[in-house]
């Protein structure tokens, strides 16, 4: 149990090593990854770029980049 008089940074110190402990290094990364909300607000600028583009424009962008994958070469098999 955690003593109720520890820091906020040890509390997360023994969070960190919890997680290491039960989910190895790659799975704490991992899970840590999930709870970032990234930065900005994403609407906002969504609505700056879209907001100028026809349905046109949006297929347009579709095809070309369907065209560009069709001329990449196959991916190798996965092991």
């Amino acid at each position: 149990m955690i003593d109720k008089k520890l820091t906020s940074e040890q509390i997360r110190q023994c969070g960190l090593e919890a997680l290491k402990r039960e989910l190895g290094a790659v799975g704490m990364v991992r899970f840590l990854q999930q709870l970032d909300r990234g930065r900005g607000n994403y609407a906002k600028d969504r609505h700056e770029w879209q907001d100028q583009m026809s349905v046109e424009d949006v297929v347009a962008q579709i095809k070309a980049r369907r065209k560009e994958k069709a001329a990449l070469p196959p991916a190798l098999p996965s092991k």
